[in-house]
């Protein structure tokens, strides 16, 4: 009994402490089904998604599915510690571990107790080991304990910080593509009589914005479920705009700064699809249907009058649906599992931007 004791606390502490260097540390994709964070994400995601489809769209829903990254965060947290603690109790139980105890405190219990105040680098002193190989688990957990506490300590200021990078781009664009953001609305307010010199550098802007989006979305994927400030702005929708800016301009938009086009969309594309497969998430294989025909003759319209023509034609509207149907699966998924619904190809009539319409 007491070396399987030994055996499960040793594997416990070993899987933790993996998990935690696959989370925390390492910069890559960890594509192994068995994790315990993605066990974690699948059970209480799930829940917390049903919950939130249950009240009202708009600020009460947002307001609790904003709750979800950071709550989650800090429950993941938790459970590595508790495991540990738990997985060097059965290692000191195990091993017959001898402890000075205050009376009425013995067995699993005063292991527990100890390890816990070890791990958290208490040190009461009212339990202490007395032998040699006990001084010397101490020393193992507490100092497992403080470098567990140190990684905590660095990780949560990188979350903050790709966090803000993120959402300083879809702040910006608020006066820049609308609220929320349009495909129709960014060309408009970008075109003019520089031939789409500042839309090109709005989509060199985003394409690296992507890039950075897919590096730290993809090492640290809980930043996925921290949802924007205002209710009608995310993530999601941001590169999906962007998406349909770049999908107009190759298609059939000749004047356009194609170039940066074809370039942000490659990144913004390979984002969303990783983001897919970071999730588990089956691309969604229809057709788009966020571009009917009357959206798509207002469409043609703001394009027009902002200097920047679509192509007329049959093949100009089939090299847009194929270009479409490239990404389109992969934000819908994404949008469904999430629940950031995605934009419009043009804005409602009579739309404020956000800044426009706070108190």
């Amino acid at each position: 009994m007491r070396f399987l004791a030994v055996a499960c606390g040793v594997l416990l502490i070993l899987f933790v402490l993996w998990d935690a260097f696959e989370t925390i540390v390492l910069p890559r994709r960890v594509s192994r089904r068995f994790r315990l964070t993605r066990i974690f994400y699948v059970l209480t995601w799930g829940p917390w998604r049903a919950l939130g489809l249950r009240r009202r769209q708009g600020n009460p829903r947002e307001n609790f599915l904003s709750i979800f990254g950071p709550l989650s965060l800090i429950l993941l947290l938790v459970i590595w510690a508790l495991a540990l603690v738990f997985g060097f109790a059965l290692l000191h139980w195990g091993l017959g571990t001898r402890l000075v105890a205050p009376r009425g405190l013995g067995g699993f219990e005063a292991d527990l107790y100890f390890s816990g105040t070890t791990l958290v680098t208490l040190g009461l002193g009212d339990i202490v080991p007395s032998t040699a190989s006990a001084r010397l688990l101490t020393f193992i957990e507490s100092g497992t304990g403080f470098g567990f506490l140190a990684l905590v300590v660095g990780y949560l200021p990188t979350l903050s910080q790709a966090f803000s990078r993120r959402e300083t781009n879809i702040a910006l664009l608020d006066a820049r593509a609308g609220s929320p953001p349009t495909a129709a609305e960014l060309i408009r307010r970008h075109a003019g009589d520089d031939h789409g010199q500042s839309l090109g550098e709005l989509l060199h802007d985003w394409d690296v914005w992507s890039a950075d989006l897919l590096e730290t979305h993809i090492s640290f994927p809980v930043l996925a479920y921290y949802r924007s400030q205002h209710d009608n702005q995310s993530w999601v929708a941001g590169l999906t705009t962007v998406l349909d800016v770049c999908a107009l301009i190759i298609a059939g938009v000749e004047e356009g700064p194609v170039r940066s086009a074809r370039l942000t969309f490659a990144m913004a594309r390979h984002a969303v699809a990783d983001m897919s497969q970071i999730f588990r998430l089956k691309p969604k294989s229809f057709p788009s249907n966020r571009l009917p025909a009357g959206d798509l003759a207002r469409l043609r319209e703001a394009m027009a009058s902002a200097g920047l023509p679509l192509k007329e034609g049959a093949e100009v509207e089939e090299r847009l649906e194929r270009i479409v149907r490239m990404y389109d699966p992969y934000v819908q998924a994404l949008s469904q599992h999430l629940l950031m619904p995605l934009p419009a190809w043009v804005p409602p009539v009579g739309a404020k931007d956000n800044w426009q319409t706070t108190a």
